[in-house]
């Protein structure tokens, strides 16, 4: 078998591979949620009068919770699924965003960054794992994208429509995120059972 052309990896990771393609944009995504968060929700919060010491506490929140969460999650995904943990954690992370920017008091945003964390914990290493074997150089490009993407279009679309329209747009992404690879990601055949005769 001859090696592939970067070009045909390339395409066949981002668009010609449903599976590849859905663990891709889900990667993006999840980047650019978390590119709009740290650039918008400090400006959200100090929008409602939250000081530099209290925005910093609702910020640690979201990487505490992921970096914690994802020791657990990462092996949850070899037991149950892959699929199932990247389509719950896109599902939970859009349900922390709407949180975060639908009810504004200090228990939902702590809230909201604990779910956005356990939701990142759960697509995160899940991620990984899935296309690791396959793609990992063309994932991870669509993955550091979000951060970009995220960064600048939800400043965009603040700057033209309001910091709260910005969080519902991204969070809306993260559901469709979510629904995509519901609708499109494959479960890997299991592996055969060899028997020992």
């Amino acid at each position: 078998a001859g090696r592939s052309s970067l070009g045909s990896v390339f395409y066949v990771t981002s668009l010609a591979n449903v599976s590849l393609f859905a663990a891709c944009q889900a990667g993006l995504v999840n980047n650019l949620n978390d590119g709009m968060s740290w650039g918008l929700y400090p400006l959200f919060f100090a929008g409602y009068g939250l000081g530099v010491g209290s925005i910093g506490v609702i910020k640690a929140v979201y990487p505490m919770a992921w970096g914690v969460l994802q020791v657990a999650t990462g092996p949850l995904s070899d037991r149950f699924g892959r699929k199932e943990l990247i389509v719950g954690g896109m599902i939970v992370q859009a349900g922390a965003i709407w949180l975060t920017v639908l009810v504004p008091t200090w228990a939902a945003w702590l809230l909201g960054a604990g779910l956005q964390g356990l939701g990142t914990a759960m697509v995160y290493p899940t991620l990984l794992a899935a296309i690791t074997e396959t793609s990992l150089g063309v994932y991870r490009f669509w993955r550091d994208l979000g951060y970009a993407i995220g960064a600048l279009l939800s400043g965009g679309v603040a700057d033209l429509v309001g910091l709260a329209a910005a969080i519902h747009l991204v969070a809306a992404l993260t559901f469709i995120s979510g629904l995509v690879v519901a609708r499109a990601m494959r479960k890997p055949s299991p592996a055969p059972v060899l028997s020992v005769a």
